[in-house]
């Protein structure tokens, strides 16, 4: 593998919970009332840091979506999805990414 080149996002951020890497930050969060199987979950316009997994069509509660999960960079742990169909919008899953 080679080197891996993180960015660092200025101002307050959502980061990993488990490796700290930056996410997104706060002025990029566009809503927090979503849900998703392990609970709450955020709705981002803009992440950095993030590896896209496969395409798959996903049933959500608003009906079956095309998503993708997103993988944080750093440690390769799952911190949400995107709808691939949308406007390329990210969801966090709560308990994946915490504020600092």
């Amino acid at each position: 593998m080679g080197r891996l080149f993180l960015s660092y996002l200025d101002g307050r951020v959502y980061c990993c919970r488990l490796c700290k890497t930056h996410l997104a930050r706060l002025d990029e969060l566009i809503s927090k009332s979503f849900h998703c199987r392990h609970g709450k979950a955020y709705l981002f316009n803009e992440v950095a840091n993030v590896i896209c997994g496969p395409l798959e069509n996903r049933k959500m509660t608003t009906g079956m979506h095309a998503v993708a999960d997103i993988y944080c960079a750093r440690c390769l742990r799952i911190v949400g999805w995107k709808y691939v169909s949308c406007t390329l919008q990210l969801i966090f899953e709560y308990d994946s990414v915490s504020r600092i």
